[in-house]
This record gives structure tokens, sequence and C-alpha cells, in this order.
């Protein structure tokens, strides 16, 4: 009998390993598989679209400067180097908003004080005068450049054709006679003929 015993022993202690084995296989089997994670990018941000805008009159660096969206005319004209001194930035609104594409023309202390508006903008002028009275007009005839910059839509290149036309043809005679100036089409003197006059120098 004690022989029978110990020839069971060792069949016994390997059925018993052989089923923890295969208890310890099903347990681990059973585990749950972990899920893949997948990464989503951020959403793309859109790039703010600058503005380009148009500074002249009296600064001490005229030309486009470009400038963050909420820009205001403040902005604009320190980009430009500020105003010179004879800049008189108290006629303008400082705080008004920019748009694309606007011009800000800083009038001098030499101008009149209702002279034409000094800032314009297809989309969204920041003034909005009243028409001048005669008197107040600018004399097409003895302006300098930089009051002729002062007018919707003439820059320093067209101020100074201008200027150029009238030494070489002599004073106009009528305000239309302007539009022989190259860059001067019906379209910028429908906007400017309210503005400006002719007499003698």
């Amino acid at each position: 009998m004690d022989n029978l015993l110990a020839r069971a022993r060792p069949f016994a202690f390997g059925l018993l390993v052989g089923l923890l084995s295969v208890g310890m296989i099903l347990i681990v089997a059973r585990r749950p598989e972990g899920k893949p994670v997948t990464l989503i990018p951020p959403a793309p941000t859109a790039t703010p679209v600058p503005l380009r805008v148009h500074v002249t009159g009296a600064v001490n660096a005229p030309g486009v400067y470009q400038l963050l969206p909420g820009s205001i005319v403040q902005d604009a004209i320190a980009a430009a180097g500020g105003a010179t001194a004879d800049g008189n930035t108290g006629r303008l609104n400082l705080a008004a908003p920019l748009a694309d594409g606007q011009q800000i023309v800083v009038p001098s202390n030499s101008q009149p004080a209702s002279a034409p508006p000094s800032t314009s903008s297809n989309q969204s002028p920041t003034s909005n005068l009243s028409t001048p009275s005669p008197s107040d007009k600018i004399n097409i005839n003895t302006a300098s450049a930089e009051e002729l910059e002062a007018l919707p839509q003439i820059g320093p290149a067209t101020a100074a054709k201008i200027v150029d036309y009238r030494t070489a043809h002599g004073p106009f005679k009528t305000i239309e006679e302007i539009t022989n100036v190259k860059g001067i089409g019906p379209a910028t003197f429908e906007k400017i003929k309210a503005l400006i006059t002719v007499e003698s120098p």
C-alpha cells in the first residue's frame, strides 16, 4: 500500500501543477485588451490678415504700413515715425479704428481748421466733415504738395505732379483743368471738386 501511495504522489503533484497552470492561462487570457489611443490634432487657427494703411501728410516717414487688426489711427501715425513738429494730430480722431486700404493724412498747423477730411477709406471713413465754404477750399494754384495731400485720393506722388504741372503750364484757370494732371481721372475729380478752388497766386 505504501508503495502505491509513493508512486501516486509524483503523478498527483504533476496533476496539481498542471491544473494551476491551466487556471493561470485562463485568467491571463480573460484580461480585457487595451484600446488604442487616438491623438486628435488641435484645430488650426486662422492667421489674422494685417491691415495696409497709407499714412501721409505731416509725418516723419510717410508710406504704406501693415498693422494688426484692431489698430487705431494713433497706431498708424506711430508706425510712420510720429507727426512732425508742424503736424496737428489734434484735428484727427486718434481712437478711430482702421480699415484695410485706408489713407491717414496728418494735417499741418498751416492748413485751415476746416480742411477736407483727413482720413479716407472706401470701407469705413473715420471722419465726416461738411463741405467747406469757398474761402476754406484748397487753392490748387498756391497750395503746397503737403497741403494737396490732404485731398482724398491725392498721395505724395500725385501732389508733386500737380505742383509740377502748375509750374510748367502756369496757374490753373478752372478746377476742371486739374484732370490734365496724370493720375487724376474723373472718379478722383468727383471726390475733390467740392474741396478745391482756383485763385490767382
